[in-house]
């Protein structure tokens, strides 16, 4: 009997957006794995994706601020998804608020490009904050979702025609929050 291998849906966002679908997964809900939660990993990751700051262990305040910036993004990201606005506590940790000593300027000799004026976690900080700011004018930041299911939140790139992709993977999220559904739809429709 041959076995056959499902392929899953390409999940990675075009270019630099890419980065911020990494940043975001970094950590696994799923799993419960932080790759942000040592300052050998956080400095490891940020050194993986040529990001600064990565040159020694981050220390504690280093690292909580990435992880706000993380979070910050998670949130965004559902709201992608949801089409509704953030909720305000996305405001309140959101990725400006958490990193005040990151700076951008626009260098008009690199055609108008985003430049960071800070260094360390901050220039990293900033390098992320700039990638989300070309995704918006671009229009792909739309398409970078976060899967709505509890269990999940994992980031995805929506590659589906009329960016409707809901779930990271239909056969898993999809699947799981389908059946829960009607189970409760059944619970409900015995109750009556």
């Amino acid at each position: 009997m041959m076995s056959v291998m499902v392929a899953h849906a390409d999940q990675s966002a075009p270019g630099q957006l890419e980065l911020i679908r990494g940043f975001v997964n970094t950590f696994d809900l799923e799993h419960d794995t932080d790759e942000l939660s040592t300052g050998s990993g956080a400095s490891g990751w940020l050194t993986d994706n040529s990001l600064p700051g990565g040159e020694r262990a981050l220390e504690r305040a280093e690292r909580e601020r990435l992880i706000a910036v993380r979070e910050a993004l998670r949130e965004l990201l559902l709201a992608n998804n949801s089409g509704e606005s953030p909720p305000p506590v996305a405001e309140k940790r959101s990725p400006i608020a958490a990193s005040s000593d990151c700076s951008l300027s626009v260098a008009i000799a690199a055609g108008g490009e985003l430049v960071t004026r800070c260094e360390g976690v901050d220039s990293s900080i900033a390098r992320l904050l700039a990638i989300v700011h070309e995704a918006m004018g671009d229009q792909t930041w739309p398409r970078l979702k976060v899967c709505p299911a509890d269990d999940c939140r994992w980031a995805f790139y929506d590659r589906s025609r009329n960016r409707s992709g809901t779930w990271c993977e239909m056969g898993d999220c999809g699947n799981r929050a389908k059946a829960r559904a009607y189970r409760e739809r059944r619970r409900h429709d015995r109750e009556r």
